[in-house]
């Protein structure tokens, strides 16, 4: 078939469009290559290494905590020697683009199964959720992406545990640019350590069929 100049020039200038999108895709998964000793391969997380699950969490909770890591929000306090290491592996992300591609390929991942490790009254757990977290996390714990809140179900629940005693003591959610830290650093404050295991508990046994 004999083309025109004409149809050879679309030809061109829509080569020319498209090179820009191929050269700047990123490829989260690669990237997620360098998390998963930590993580684990499907981001399922790994307790003995008090690393987090992140697959399935909400892709802009994701690149919102690997921005605060990169700015030193998150993993600065010397009482948060777990999460220090995060720092330096944010820092590898280079750009914005990096952070939403690792973001969105964990998103896209499905919803580990993670069995609980911490007893608690589950029944009391639930009435202390519904009232204290339920109205931001969901009624089932699922996150809601309107509130910029994460999923707490299919979490480890000692990160879990971790988090809200850091954010009790201030080690995380202090920085004055963390606005959704701050809130939770109030949340944490309402319960106690006991009140805590009932409310993991109650968490942990959303996943049990």
């Amino acid at each position: 078939m004999t083309r025109s100049p004409l149809h050879a020039l679309l030809l061109l200038i829509g080569f020319a469009n498209a090179a820009p999108v191929l050269a700047d895709a990123v490829d989260g998964s690669a990237l997620y290559a360098a998390c998963a000793s930590c993580h684990g391969a499907q981001a399922e997380g790994n307790s003995t290494l008090q690393a987090p699950a992140l697959a399935g969490l909400n892709a802009d909770y994701l690149s919102r905590q690997l921005e605060h890591f990169k700015a030193g929000r998150r993993g600065s306090d010397p009482a948060d020697s777990i999460a220090a290491p995060m720092r330096a592996m944010a820092a590898t992300l280079v750009d914005e683009q990096a952070v939403t591609a690792v973001a969105t390929y964990l998103a896209g991942l499905p919803l580990p199964a993670i069995p609980s490790s911490l007893n608690g009254n589950t029944a009391q757990g639930s009435r202390l959720y519904q009232a204290k977290c339920g109205a931001c996390h969901g009624g089932k714990a699922e996150g809601n992406p309107a509130m910029n809140t994460p999923r707490l179900r299919q979490q480890h629940d000692s990160y879990l545990q971790r988090q809200v005693v850091h954010f009790r003591q201030g080690v995380r959610g202090s920085d004055p640019t963390d606005r959704y830290g701050k809130q939770m650093k109030m949340m944490a404050a309402s319960v106690n350590d006991a009140e805590l295991l009932d409310v993991l508990a109650y968490i942990s046994s959303l996943d049990k069929p």
